[in-house]
């Protein structure tokens, strides 16, 4: 189910949070997302909206079509796309877990970790993602521009 901001705070203290670009999505999200699912609390992913996602790199799927290829999995209960930075969204929610990958540990904003401790939300890191969106993007395009390169 697709849930708008002024939705979240119905769910506080319930479920367990994964956010991220998954733009696009790889086998690293779907693992992540798989393991998540296995704490006790039903899953929501915040999704990253297209305006933040343009300060990483072009959008290459909208966040429409993001958040429905995550809603469409069967270990989310929940997607939202966030037009708010992520610490707005663990203050309104107030997850029982904030669920990222291993590679966050020790680089989690100072403002994320500062709502964790302050609100009582329990972080989770899952070594799970093996690669990130940006580096699949970086992949293709190389091997795009090698492709041209040699059939001509």
């Amino acid at each position: 189910m697709i849930l708008r901001s002024d939705e979240l705070e119905a769910h506080q203290r319930e479920v367990a949070m994964v956010d991220g670009g998954f733009d696009p999505i790889h086998g690293g999200h779907i693992a992540h997302l798989r393991e998540a699912a296995r704490l006790d609390a039903p899953l929501l992913c915040n999704v990253s909206g297209d305006d933040w996602l343009t300060r990483k790199h072009p959008v290459f799927l909208p966040q429409s079509e993001r958040a429905a290829i995550i809603d469409a999995l069967r270990w989310v209960e929940y997607t939202h796309v966030s037009g708010i930075p992520t610490v707005e969204v663990l203050r309104r929610l107030i997850p029982r877990y904030y669920v990222k990958g291993e590679d966050w540990r020790d680089r989690l904003p100072p403002a994320e970790l500062a709502a964790c401790s302050e609100l009582g939300i329990e972080i989770v890191y899952l070594d799970t993602v093996t690669n990130s969106s940006s580096a699949v993007l970086d992949d293709y395009v190389g091997r795009a521009t090698a492709c041209r390169s040699t059939a001509s």
